[in-house]
């Protein structure tokens, strides 16, 4: 009350001296403090008001789509992680109606980059399901982080200060951290993981791709030895052509027989010569790949296996971007969907499938096309038809019937010299057969889950899986429990592929990272981080230096190892990349999708490029897709290059998509 005559008598005083002026300003500080104690009270209120979600993301929308064009593409980047998080804050809060208004109406903003997410989050129904759903757990417990230049970076600052946008300034603070680079904004197409979920700690993936890699090819590796023998063999040769041919000039007038078979015989040197030239040439980016000594006790390789690779050295073909491999695509028919995974050995002669009725069937290509014997043994029944096609015909039996899992099989694979298969199932157990013996050897127990994927050392002896419950395990035949256990992926390890020396495996997984692991340690050294969905496959350069990833989009992502960096992203593919190979030298990689098409990328020139640009500080350009090489309605499922680089395919006949 002592106030307002107070200001009564102020006012009073003010117009009879005249001050008009300084009255005006008076009455309109009282009319400002009288607002701001309202906006007070409705600001209390607002703070359990569902609405403002709706309002301070739709203002953030339209403010971001009437940027400018140049930056416009880095603001859009901020709407996904604040999306999800406001639907998510209202689903905690309660408010369940006003959610899924939030989330039908801004949904379509983000189906086609994230629609695999959007699918498992419609699902959520109360706040329990956030604490029970893996993928929300995900969310809220880790960092979305967001590459933006700095000028993107000033103007979303400067209109969230200008607009006091209080939810989403919440949402941002609390769940979002921005790697911000100067300069001009990047592109999408340019930096693939520009928005990308990370650990705890934003600097969780730099902490551990600063560990040291070494990527180099093994010491003394049985290849390696071959190579030398092969080149000393063409010397001596050489020596012996030359000595033939001074020969040949001292005996030239013995007769022109000798002299003919002399020549018959140099004609052929210089065949032989010419061979050992070529796997000089093609070996040559290979050779040059530092030599690290192995962390696994590495098995002893047979005599009659290093003869068999001494040959298939002398007869391997030259490839680059103008000599392409010729294609062996084994079909199978009649599966019925039942077929889930197939693997073809290193030389093409044997192909196993991994069916949904638990078993495993190996075809021997050599009896593929044989009249059925009477008193044939089991697999030895040959199918009627000449082409490479494993068939089911009633009352033929052209396959070895392999049987002892209890579920469907996710995956097989064979040994480096094909007288082993592994396969896994969804009984949570890996199984080891012997193809000499048609017989199962070991049944390993380990993994609590359906095992995805599991894959033989390149040296044999040693095999990795990959499973459900986020872990992927390394084995040795002679051991029924694993000798190491990865921990750390997020989600389900669908892939495993090992390193070309043994010390080093690959990851894949629905968190849409790769991870490499040190075999002896059982560390992550690597996290590749950059894939928009579950990575599916894997495939390491024969020098040791890149990695191929290709994920469920149809995209596939080449990495160097020594940085951690992704080279080149290769987009062609329409839909999930399930298989991946590199060529025996490195120059070509295959894929091949659930699109029915086998596809060959460029890798030597990309490399090449990479290695010219890394002192300028820029990227290599896209891998260049050589050929495509579709398929009548066979989706692929697994590809493999010979020692001899004959690319080997297979896939199951796909009626629906006829």
């Amino acid at each position: 009350m002592e106030d307002e005559e107070m200001e009564k008598k102020v006012q009073q005083y003010l117009q009879r001296k005249g001050f008009r002026l300084t009255e005006l300003a008076l009455q309109e500080e009282r009319n400002r403090l009288s607002t701001s104690a309202i906006s007070d009270v409705t600001l209390a209120r607002s703070d359990n008001d569902p609405g403002r979600y709706h309002d301070g993301y739709g203002r953030l929308r339209t403010w971001a789509y009437s940027s400018l064009d140049q930056y416009k593409h880095e603001l859009l980047r901020v709407l996904y992680p604040v999306f999800i998080h406001c639907f998510m804050d209202l689903v905690a809060g309660g408010h369940m109606q006003e959610a899924r208004s939030f989330f039908h109406t801004f949904r379509e903003d983000h189906e086609v980059m994230h629609s695999r997410d959007l699918q498992k989050l419609e699902g959520v129904l109360s706040p329990s399901h956030l604490e029970e759903m893996e993928l929300a757990r995900s969310l809220r417990q880790n960092k979305f982080k967001i590459k933006l230049c700095e000028y993107s970076y000033e103007l979303l600052l400067q209109y969230l200060q200008k607009t006091q946008a209080l939810v989403v300034l919440g949402v941002i603070n609390e769940h979002i951290t921005f790697e911000v680079s100067p300069g001009q904004p990047s592109l999408i197409s340019d930096d693939a993981d520009v928005v990308a979920l990370i650990g705890t700690s934003k600097d969780l993936a730099k902490q551990i791709n600063q560990k040291e890699v070494h990527w180099g090819l093994l010491e003394d590796a049985v290849e390696e030895r071959m190579e030398k023998a092969l080149a000393e063999s063409d010397k001596i040769e050489a020596e012996n052509k030359d000595a033939s041919a001074e020969e040949n000039k001292k005996r030239s007038a013995e007769g022109g027989k000798q002299g003919a078979s002399l020549n018959k015989k140099s004609k052929k040197d210089k065949l032989v010569g010419a061979t050992g030239k070529n796997v000089k040439t093609e070996t040559s980016m290979v050779s040059v790949a530092p030599r690290v000594k192995p962390e696994l006790t590495l098995p002893t390789t047979p005599v009659e296996v290093e003869q068999s690779i001494l040959e298939d050295l002398r007869n391997r073909a030259q490839l680059n971007s103008l000599a392409l491999p010729s294609v062996s695509f084994y079909t199978f028919l009649n599966t019925h969907n039942g077929l889930n995974c197939s693997s073809i050995s290193h030389d093409g002669s044997l192909v196993v499938g991994g069916f949904s009725d638990s078993s495993v069937k190996v075809w021997d290509m050599s009896k593929i096309g044989q009249p059925a014997k009477p008193s044939s043994s089991q697999g030895e029944n040959g199918s009627s038809q000449g082409e490479r096609m494993s068939t089911l015909d009633e009352g033929k039996k052209p396959y070895t019937l392999f049987q002892g899992h209890s579920g469907p099989v996710y995956s097989v694979a064979f040994s480096p010299f094909g007288d082993f298969l592994l396969s896994s199932s969804s009984d949570s157990t890996i199984r080891l057969w012997s193809t000499k013996l048609n017989a199962n050897l070991v049944c390993y127990k380990g993994h609590n889950y359906p095992v995805w994927d599991v894959q033989f050392s390149p040296v044999g002896h040693y095999f990795a899986s990959a499973s459900h419950d986020r872990t992927a395990r390394i084995w040795s035949m002679d051991k029924i429990q694993p000798l190491r256990i990865m921990a750390g992926h997020l989600s389900d390890v669908d892939c495993v592929q090992w390193h070309v020396n043994c010390n080093y495996i690959a990851t894949g997984s629905s968190d849409k990272t790769v991870r490499l692991w040190d075999v002896q340690s059982g560390e992550c050294i690597r996290m590749f981080i950059g894939h928009r969905s579950m990575v599916l496959s894997l495939a390491m350069s024969p020098d040791g230096r890149y990695m191929a990833s290709g994920d469920e989009d149809g995209t596939i992502m080449l990495w160097d190892l020594s940085t951690g960096r992704c080279v080149s992203p290769l987009l062609g593919h329409s839909s999930c990349v399930w298989t991946l190979a590199f060529s025996c030298e490195g120059a070509l990689l295959a894929s091949g999708s659930a699109d029915c098409t086998v596809k060959l990328w460029d890798v030597a020139s990309s490399t090449k490029a990479l290695k010219t640009e890394e002192t300028k500080g820029s990227t290599a350009s896209r891998l260049r897709l050589l050929k495509a090489l579709p398929t009548k309605s066979t989706p692929v499922y697994s590809l493999r290059f010979s020692r001899r680089n004959l690319l080997f395919a297979s896939g199951a006949l796909s009626l629906s998509s006829l």
